[in-house]
């Protein structure tokens, strides 16, 4: 009697979510605010990827996903604040500037 081996199909990593973790170092390193959005579509839409593949063929790649969503997500956070400073920042000028 002979052992054969059975064939099970390997897992594959979303390429969504790699792509959500590269977009997210990129929006701290190059582009701040563009890559922040891409990183969040495309983490949210990895994680849904992942959720919806069938248990004997298992994408994995969901930390990367969630890690592209936290650096998307906090890049954005402040991208958001600074914008809110460059307006205080300008409302202040104009208001006690000596323009009148």
């Amino acid at each position: 009697m002979s052992y054969q081996p059975s064939y099970r199909p390997g897992t594959s990593t979303s390429s969504l979510a790699v792509v959500s973790l590269v977009f997210g170092i990129l929006a701290w390193c190059v582009l701040p605010f563009v890559g922040a959005i891409v990183a969040i579509i495309c983490g949210h839409l990895a994680r849904s990827e992942i959720r919806r593949s069938p248990v004997d063929t298992r994408t994995e790649g969901d930390g990367m996903a969630v890690t592209g969503l936290v650096l998307g997500y906090v890049q954005l956070v402040f991208c958001v604040l600074a914008l809110f400073l460059v307006i205080a920042a300008l409302i202040f000028g104009f208001a006690f500037s000596n323009w009148h």
